[in-house]
């Protein structure tokens, strides 16, 4: 618990906020149009992960065709330049011992940002 609060007040201390913000403000402007909700929301479950990573796991709930078909066009629009640069912070993260633990949670980070429908969020 501890080195969970630890985890999270650098995480968000070296970017997690702003980048926190930014799924905000992408969740806000997809929520703009009636088709646009649905991924606004992901957007949000997003943020909410990306603010504090630490103590979160990301669990598969739903695999119906709905959510495939929902990823599938997440994938298509946005879903896999956010995984790339997940991915590239985690290989940044991962140059030192101290930021194995952070490249961790950026990998997290990358899976749910590549995949987000039918995921729940638990602590």
């Amino acid at each position: 618990m501890f080195l969970s609060l630890i985890g999270n007040i650098i995480w968000i201390i070296f970017g997690g906020l702003i980048e926190a913000i930014g799924w905000l403000l992408g969740g806000i402007i997809l929520s703009l149009t009636i088709i646009g909700i649905p991924f606004g929301l992901q957007c949000f479950k997003i943020a909410k992960v990306q603010l504090a990573p630490f103590g979160k796991e990301v669990v598969t709930t739903n695999d119906s065709g709905t959510n495939l078909l929902m990823n599938i066009i997440w994938i298509v629009f946005f879903g896999w330049e956010i995984a790339i640069l997940n991915l590239i912070s985690a290989l940044i993260f991962a140059l030192t011992i101290i930021g194995i633990p952070f490249a961790k949670q950026s990998i997290k980070l990358a899976k749910t940002s590549l995949l987000p429908f039918g995921k729940k969020i638990i602590k």
